[in-house]
């Protein structure tokens, strides 16, 4: 990629997309093209290609998305299949149509059988049934993989698709409704702290997580573009993982929590384990550079400073 090439970050003001866009612009890329969705509804094939007609990107990445935790994608199910089938059906096809050079398509972990071997491997996409859970979200990221593979097939596309393991940081959900286990769990244990009371958590905290701080994933993103071609989903993560009760006592400790962790076994635990296998990425010549005390620290600080910005 040259510096002043067109590249269209989709999603840019969300975790992933708003990390991509700080590591363009801080590697002195400054052709870059950025539109909120109240500027271009990726929902609105139309839309899509007009923009795209206009604008002509060379390089896509689509971080847009439809995102939330086990409440979230338990809840509005429909919406979760329907919205990111759309925008992955809608940007991936127009940027066919427009030439674009290349395309990273950004998934998640969630693509991969419950119960599939550890540590995950690419290999092991389509093996078996999917998380119940979060079933209708990761069906879409899978047919957004299938696209990129099936447009690099038929029409000759340099479209790569990079699965991250879970992931955190800056510009995170921190609405309890419809975030992630660090957000939530950061912004629970805060407020615990400021109360001094106990704190409930979901499930038995058995399960084991792997985490990437977000900005080592949009390293990881300028470095496959760079580097890789090729079909398939290819895994981003750290081959390290904690069980979400150690987490949850990271987090306590980072945000100076001393008090009561309950835990509401009623509520699901989600995938046993999931940790990625990441030994194609580090073939590639790449590896996660924080760790994830450093990176709850960055996060928990973000989101104080966050906090106490709109308490003003």
């Amino acid at each position: 990629m040259k510096p002043s090439s067109r590249i269209y970050v989709a999603g840019h003001r969300g975790l992933v997309g708003s990390a991509v866009h700080r590591a363009l612009t801080a590697k002195g890329f400054t052709n870059l093209i950025l539109r909120t969705r109240a500027e271009l509804d990726l929902l609105d094939q139309a839309a899509v290609r007009r923009f795209f007609a206009t604008e002509k990107p060379e390089i896509v990445v689509l971080a847009a998305a439809k995102v939330g935790g086990i409440h979230a994608n338990a809840s509005a199910p429909a919406t979760f299949i329907y919205e990111n089938l759309t925008i992955a059906t809608h940007v991936i096809h127009t940027s066919y149509e427009s030439g674009v050079k290349k395309l990273l398509n950004l998934g998640s972990s969630c693509i991969y059988p419950k119960l599939a071997p550890q540590p995950l491997r690419e290999e092991h996409l389509l093996t078996g049934p999917l998380e119940e859970t979060n079933r209708a979200y990761a069906i879409a990221k899978i047919a957004a993989i299938e696209l990129c593979d099936h447009y690099r097939t038929q029409y000759g596309c340099d479209f790569i698709s990079a699965m991250p393991t879970n992931l955190y940081g800056p510009h995170d959900n921190f609405d309890l409704m419809s975030s992630h286990v660090v957000p939530a769990m950061i912004r629970k244990l805060v407020e615990a702290k400021e109360s001094g009371g106990p704190v409930t958590l979901w499930g038995t905290g058995k399960p084991r997580r792997e985490f990437l701080y977000v900005d080592d994933m949009a390293d990881a993103a300028l470095h496959l573009l760079e580097h890789f071609s090729g079909p398939g989903p290819l895994n981003v993560g750290t081959g390290v993982d904690v069980t979400i009760k150690e987490l949850a006592e990271l987090i306590a400790k980072t945000v100076g929590y001393s008090g009561q962790i309950d835990w509401d076994t009623t509520k699901p635990d989600g995938t046993p384990r999931k940790l990625m296998d990441v030994s194609r990425l580090s073939s590639l010549g790449f590896q996660a550079k924080v760790g994830l005390e450093e990176g709850l620290a960055r996060t928990v600080r973000w989101y104080l400073e966050q906090r106490s910005v709109k308490q003003r």
